[in-house]
């Protein structure tokens, strides 16, 4: 089974995977709303803003697990990321992270090596996993802010993966291809 086949189900009870953002770069954070990085939710809203148009999405995952930093409710954390951030991007359920009952997503996950070469158990809230059209996976501790130069250079590498798919598909019906010969359509 491949990271894109795993179930997941939104914040609001729907069922859904990451096959429904194939033709995306995902940013897989946990996230919570009494830590002391809570503010990266705005960091990741920006990114969500900036890059969403161009074929990337970041998917929050509400996690308890460290601390009790996400003791509220799915209708307390929605609110709390509308309100509070603006957050317009995807919200998972309230997800487990580490251990035997942790989300089939982030047991795959903790496979994946950060930068020094370390994998195994997330560390805390706000750990960052970068998931490219190719299925590679980028790995990210909770203290690299969502808009460090290293996400966001992975994040633009994923975006050129997409390559032209993304913005043929963006060409209006009938449209003419100025780099074609006269008179061909796009």
């Amino acid at each position: 089974m491949s990271l894109r086949d795993i179930p997941l189900t939104t914040i609001d009870g729907r069922t859904t995977s990451l096959a429904e953002h194939a033709d995306k770069v995902v940013l897989v954070v946990n996230v919570a709303s009494r830590c002391g990085l809570t503010p990266q939710y705005a960091t990741l809203e920006q990114l969500q803003r900036t890059y969403g148009p161009r074929g990337f999405t970041v998917l929050g995952f509400p996690c308890n697990s460290f601390a009790g930093q996400e003791p509220g409710s799915a209708e307390k954390i929605t609110e709390f990321c509308s309100t509070t951030y603006g957050v317009t991007f995807p919200l998972m359920e309230k997800t487990k992270v580490n251990g035997r009952h942790s989300h089939p997503l982030y047991t795959e996950l903790r496979k994946v090596p950060d930068a020094s070469g370390h994998a195994g158990r997330v560390r805390w809230n706000f750990e960052k996993f970068v998931i490219l059209p190719d299925d590679s996976v980028h790995r990210f501790r909770p203290q690299t802010l969502p808009d460090d130069a290293a996400i966001v250079a992975v994040i633009e590498q994923g975006l050129a993966q997409l390559g032209g798919a993304a913005l043929d598909e963006a060409a209006p019906e009938g449209a003419v291809d100025e780099a074609a010969p006269e008179g061909v359509e796009a």
